[in-house]
């Protein structure tokens, strides 16, 4: 893990970046020096103060002096801030967290936003956002430019007035908006989904998951391999699905046997939520669990199977490490005789990464871009 100093107008705040160790990775970027320097410049003592969607503690820390409340789709979040207070013993207040799990309740006088990249989920930000900003309260919602989503000048219209769009600086953007009518209630992208056979409802998400309305290609080569695996597993077996987005993995272990348990783990609070839904509407919720975390939870014990199609980029970063991360978790968390079953791209070669972790590694499918592989320790 290493740490940078980022330096803004109201002082500087020594980050990093948990979970990788490469110093190219910072924990900020020019959107979120241009995000400080704009609320520094808008902020007044007594306004309450919304971080939403914070990457690593940089917007949260830099506008402490203010006690904002932060709250962030991603898990990543808690820890990072963890870290990052510890680096900064000047900050004067502890910080209020947030998920999408139990948001917090406005009104707002200043929300400093992180843009998305998926443009469904920015849609469902800013239709929240119009319920949680006060009547004359402001909006500064910023990103990269290159990872702006498709749409976004329209999804931005479709939901709130912009009042300024501020001028670019180091490729980063920051959009000035005000409060709008648009809000959650009734809109018809909050849920979306597809039919899986064996499991018996369509399986829907909220729109910060991944691929949720569609069978994600990685997950179609894995799903065929489900139903062995689970069928070999001994009466009251614990199975994990890692990283599981809406769930299907888990669910159509669920659909194969009734006296098994499938806990769930995602670091995203939106997939969690869906995979709750899917889980009650398929009548599945007696026999398993949904944990918010960034991996597997350290007191959460051993499992006979793990399933897993590991995300391979993070804002913006593409790489191993998250899988590296993953497959480290899983290891932990293995049974002496149980099975890691995995899909993943076949460019980031973690035939090779498996093997640091795991004493057999098998190659079970393959298609052009992914391949299946069976890990056990």
């Amino acid at each position: 893990m290493t740490t940078a100093t980022l330096e803004f107008s109201a002082g500087q705040r020594v980050l990093c970046r948990p979970g990788v160790s490469d110093p190219n990775l910072r924990a900020w970027d020019a959107a979120d020096e241009l995000l400080l320097d704009e609320a520094l410049r808008r902020v007044h003592a007594g306004d309450r103060v919304l971080v939403v969607d914070d990457q690593f503690g940089a917007l949260t820390l830099g506008l402490s002096d203010y006690a904002p409340v932060s709250v962030a789709d991603s898990a990543v979040l808690g820890g990072a801030l963890s870290a990052n207070i510890s680096l900064n013993p000047d900050i004067p207040s502890a910080v209020q967290l947030a998920s999408w799990l139990n948001p917090p309740q406005g009104p707002f006088d200043l929300i400093v936003m992180r843009v998305p990249r998926q443009s469904e989920y920015l849609a469902w930000l800013l239709r929240w956002v119009n319920s949680a900003l006060a009547v004359n309260g402001c909006l500064l919602a910023g990103g990269m430019i290159k990872h702006l989503p498709d749409r976004s000048v329209d999804v931005f219209a479709e939901a709130m007035p912009t009042e300024a769009v501020l001028p670019a600086r180091k490729k980063a953007r920051v959009v000035v908006c005000r409060r709008g009518e648009a809000n959650l209630a009734g809109w018809s992208g909050l849920w979306k989904g597809y039919s899986v056979p064996g499991v018996p409802v369509a399986v829907e998400a909220m729109p910060a998951v991944f691929a949720r309305d569609r069978l994600d290609i990685g997950t179609r080569e894995l799903l065929p391999l489900v139903a062995p695996a689970v069928a070999r597993l001994p009466k009251g077996a614990r199975v994990l699905d890692l990283a599981c987005g809406n769930g299907v993995l888990g669910l159509a272990a669920l659909a194969c046997r009734d006296d098994i348990r499938v806990e769930f783990a995602d670091v995203s609070a939106q997939a969690v939520a869906s995979l709750r839904h899917n889980l009650m509407r398929c009548g599945f919720d007696a026999r398993a669990s949904v944990c918010h975390s960034d991996g597997v939870d350290r007191g959460a014990g051993n499992y006979q199977l793990i399933l897993l199609n590991p995300p391979f980029h993070e804002g913006g970063v593409v790489g191993d490490h998250i899988a590296l991360r993953l497959f480290r978790d899983a290891a932990r968390h293995l049974e002496p005789e149980g099975t890691l079953l995995m899909v993943g791209n076949r460019h980031l070669g973690y035939h090779r990464s498996l093997k640091r972790y795991f004493s057999s590694v098998v190659q079970r499918a393959a298609s052009p871009r992914f391949v299946v592989f069976e890990a056990c320790l």
